[in-house]
């Protein structure tokens, strides 16, 4: 008489860190408005000095001045994202890492000793490489809308408060983007290190947990939701092999399958 397959023994699902967004979110936020607030100076400045609204030259004058302080905006971004990238990557895995010390330790398992493997030095270069682009990216795409709203006063001879005004609104379109960024990238380096770090464990399978959090959740990972699945694929869901909590804004996470507990 065969034996029936019973459910399989999992560990609790490890969560991103919502502290670890927070503080993502605070870096990223203080760099921008340090930013907003120099751009804001210098408009007014610039204004004051050229008369922009009766003479082509100082106008001219003013753009070129605008492309120098971005430039300046540029450099700065380059030279704070490593530092704040890898602070982002050190924070989420050791918090990750405490998290799933907590997990094992409810299964009565023995305190593991995690190290700094191969595959774990991947996952963080990886984590580590891709918000140094995004940090990057933030600075590039507020210069690039602040140059344009400048030149387009210019052109029009609007007055310093109309330019302001354009200025706080695009100030607040970035500041939303780097708060999707924060909670975004929280969520898919989380799912990174613990796909990493749990394979250095033995374990290969996970059970996909829907967040049920999102207003309009993708009905691609809602229907994912108790699929088991291995870690090093993912599941396949909207054409592509992917891990929960990898696509952009996804929150589903996974209860890790314990292979050494017979099911």
């Amino acid at each position: 008489m065969s034996r029936q397959k019973t459910t399989p023994q999992t560990l609790t699902p490890i969560r991103s860190n919502a502290g670890v967004r927070a503080a993502y979110q605070k870096w990223l936020d203080a760099e921008i408005e340090e930013m907003h607030r120099s751009i804001l100076y210098w408009v007014k400045a610039e204004y004051r000095k050229t008369g922009i609204a009766q003479d082509a030259t100082p106008a001219a004058m003013m753009v070129e001045a605008m492309r120098r302080l971005a430039r300046r905006w540029r450099d700065h971004f380059d030279d704070v994202a490593a530092e704040m990238a890898k602070r982002f990557a050190d924070r989420v895995l050791r918090n990750s890492d405490a998290a799933l010390q907590a997990s094992l330790a409810q299964k009565d398992i023995p305190t593991v000793r995690f190290t700094m493997s191969e595959p774990m030095r991947n996952a963080m270069q990886a984590v580590t490489a891709g918000n140094v682009n995004l940090i990057k990216s933030i600075a590039e795409q507020h210069l690039t809308q602040v140059e344009t709203l400048v030149m387009q006063s210019v052109e029009r001879g609007r007055d310093v408060g109309t330019l302001q005004m354009k200025l706080v609104e695009q100030f607040g379109v970035t500041r939303r983007r780097a708060a999707t960024i924060a909670r975004d990238q929280n969520n898919k380096a989380t799912a990174i290190m613990q796909t990493a770090r749990q394979q250095a464990l033995g374990i290969t399978e996970g059970i996909w947990k829907h967040s049920h959090a999102g207003k309009t959740p993708r009905p691609s990972h809602l229907k994912a939701n108790n699929q088991r699945f291995n870690l090093k694929q993912g599941l396949y869901l909207d054409g592509e092999w992917v891990l929960p909590g990898e696509a952009i804004n996804c929150r589903c996470t996974w209860a890790p399958i314990l292979p050494w507990i017979d099911d």
